[in-house]
């Protein structure tokens, strides 16, 4: 949201630039400005004069800004696996798994229909998941619609424990 704020910011009013330029730096990035302008290539003391007003940006100061800008506030990719299943489930799973030296998050996606289950898996790739896990009743329709990896849950000890309490209880 940084670039639009400045550009907006520019277009807005006289100093604008200057304004959102100073809101960026000091709510959004938290870096100072002797940091931004390594970062971007740009030299100080343009910078300076931009922002006391004693000059405008020109095309190739804003677009280094805007470059800069990009880089910076570019969140970090979190990597994730994603586990559609109903609340009672979501609720008792680890927040991560490491796997061959690298610790994955787990984003649970709690659902209490199939329809419910496909949107999840839907908003879990648009969330950036590395992969799905769901139950095989909604797998096979959600592998037709994403590109990331699903793996079916088969509970085969939760069944087994389930059919056990049953029979002890009868």
């Amino acid at each position: 949201m940084t670039v639009s704020d400045l550009i907006s910011g520019m277009l807005r009013e006289e100093g604008g630039f200057q304004k959102a330029f100073r809101d960026i730096l000091e709510n959004e990035l938290d870096i100072s400005l002797n940091e931004f302008c390594q970062q971007a290539g740009i030299s100080q003391s343009t910078m300076y004069k931009l922002l006391e007003d004693r000059r405008e940006p020109n095309l190739r100061t804003v677009r280094q800004v805007v470059k800069a800008l990009k880089v910076l506030s570019k969140p970090e990719v979190k990597r994730f696996i994603a586990v559609i299943a109903s609340t009672n489930v979501v609720d008792n799973l680890p927040k991560s798994v490491d796997f061959n030296g690298m610790s994955v998050t787990v984003k649970e996606y709690p659902v209490s229909t199939v329809e419910d289950a496909i949107i999840a898996a839907v908003r879990a790739e648009r969330d950036g998941a590395l992969g799905v896990v769901c139950a095989p009743i909604v797998a096979p329709t959600v592998e037709k619609i994403l590109a990331i990896p699903v793996s079916r849950v088969i509970p085969t000890e939760s069944v087994i424990l389930a059919v056990d309490r049953l029979m002890t209880s009868i």
